[in-house]
């Protein structure tokens, strides 16, 4: 697995923690493969935290507050920044070939040249207060639920939403007197109160003259997208004014990521957006099959009780029939709910029923149907929860890697070699002193007690025959951060 940045104190490990996963998915659509993307991503990091922390010393400096971007968009920009230097200095072949003529163009000049003639969605999110910059941010571009933006930026999530709509005015104002304060020429500012009037409406229709203008006037159509609050334009002026080439792509990634983390089709979850919400829907989801497991249980073994004779020796007779007298094992004295796939030999039920892994993939729920047994040991590693097949161990090898450590949190990778093909993959381990991650990339991930599984990404789901998956995350310990232990690869235990 590509370094990753270390993060050098707590302030630096928070950064990490919140903005990693979109500067490793805006890099990702930046280059041309997955080791360029980190290196990318790993590149800009260190330069966004530069920024970051030359802009901080500045404003303690002059006394007061410098325009600045929030965090996350700050990093997006030291992105492109970063890809701008690769191409320069003769590295653009790490890059894509799209994002390349982008940077040769007058579109990329443009983030870069005079203030004035920078786009309108940048300038006016620069000129904003960083708190409200930031809500705007993270609610409209990464698609995060407001009570979790509310959790993150130490808001009322009652008055999220009231919040929200205030600075989505304020971004509007600054908008438009971005676009006053623009050179103009003559036609365009004939249009400037126009253009104001018909975007603050939801039904006005913009005149024939108006629209044919704006079809031809890249300032004037930027303004109005981002003047135009109602319609669900916004979070597209933002991505595209801020971050440039590959904003739509951008923002479609980061609401499939958002649909991941909180699982799809799941409208009935109260407060989705709650890490404690989905925790309790996975224990849920976990007691309902645990449930079902032992209703399963219970039916055979009162199948078995009402086939025994009463009055003679009970143990013969159920061995003359064939009716096993011990009922089916359980791993750690509760079912095992981790089911690797079975193979041709092994004698579970699925293998005439064609059962399929019901793991659905980056949802939470499936995390929750996994449980360490009462002995201490995880489900899948145990005799039941391998499927009674010899040859499990065989099928994969497991390396855990502590990248680094600090009081509180550590950061580790973990990487897998399969021995067979892989079309979709889910590594599972347990944790011994109560760690808990908080943050992982190159894979989704959902905890459950101890036990934690990661699931494949989009990207990187299929694995060739003796080829390697990898991940990483970040944590959380206290006490003790002993390594984890149990690994398994869909099911199967690893070595």
């Amino acid at each position: 697995m590509p370094d990753l940045p270390t993060p050098k104190d707590a302030a630096e490990a928070a950064l990490f923690s919140e903005c990693w996963d979109a500067v490793l998915s805006y890099a990702d659509l930046c280059t041309a493969g997955s080791t360029a993307a980190h290196q990318l991503a790993r590149e800009a990091f260190a330069l966004g935290i530069r920024e970051a922390r030359a802009a901080e010393d500045g404003t303690r400096s002059i006394g007061r507050r410098s325009a600045r971007l929030p965090r996350i968009p700050l990093l997006l920009t030291a992105v492109r920044t970063t890809a701008a230097g690769w191409e320069a200095g003769g590295h653009g072949h790490r890059l894509d070939p799209d994002l390349r003529l982008w940077l040769n163009s007058d579109k990329a000049a443009r983030y870069i040249g005079p203030p004035l003639r920078r786009p309108i969605a940048l300038r006016g999110l620069r000129d904003m207060q960083e708190p409200d910059a930031a809500l705007l941010w993270l609610a409209e571009v990464e698609a995060l639920p407001l009570r979790a933006v509310a959790r993150r930026l130490g808001l009322d999530p009652q008055d999220a939403a009231e919040q929200l709509g205030e600075v989505r005015g304020l971004f509007r104002d600054r908008c438009h007197r971005n676009h006053l304060d623009t050179p103009l020429d003559a036609e365009c500012r004939s249009y400037v109160r126009l253009l104001d009037a018909v975007t603050r409406s939801s039904t006005a229709d913009a005149p024939e003259d108006l629209s044919r203008h704006l079809a031809t006037c890249v300032e004037c159509a930027e303004a109005a997208a981002c003047l135009r609050l109602h319609g669900g334009g916004l979070p597209a002026a933002l991505a595209g004014g801020v971050i440039g080439w590959g904003g739509l792509a951008y923002l479609e990634r980061r609401r499939r990521a958002a649909e991941v983390r909180l699982g799809a089709g799941r409208p009935d979850l109260a407060d989705p957006e709650s890490e404690a919400a989905l925790a309790a829907a996975a224990k849920a989801k976990a007691l309902r099959g645990g449930l079902l497991v032992a209703a399963v249980l219970v039916s055979v073994l009162a199948l078995g009780v009402s086939l025994m004779p009463f009055g003679g020796d009970t143990r013969d007779e159920t061995a003359s029939r064939g009716t096993p007298t011990d009922s089916t094992p359980v791993v750690g004295g509760v079912p095992s709910f981790e089911t690797p796939t079975p193979k041709s030999d092994s004698p579970s039920p699925s293998k005439g029923g064609g059962r399929t892994d019901p793991e659905p993939q980056g949802t939470s729920s499936a995390a929750a149907s996994e449980s360490p047994g009462t002995s201490g040991e995880p489900s899948g590693s145990g005799s039941g929860g391998s499927g009674g097949s010899g040859d499990d161990e065989a099928l994969c090898a497991v390396t855990y890697d502590l990248v680094n450590q600090w009081p509180d949190g550590f950061q580790a990778t973990v990487t897998v070699t399969t021995v067979e093909k892989l079309t979709d993959w889910h590594v599972s381990w347990s944790f011994k002193d109560g760690q808990h991650v908080d943050q992982m990339w190159d894979a989704s991930v959902a905890q459950m007690g101890s036990r934690v599984i990661a699931t494949a990404a989009d990207y990187n789901k299929s694995v060739a025959a003796d080829g390697t998956l990898s991940f990483g995350f970040l944590a959380s310990w206290e006490g003790k951060n002993t390594a984890p232990f149990g690994f398994t690869l869909n099911g199967h235990p690893c070595d």
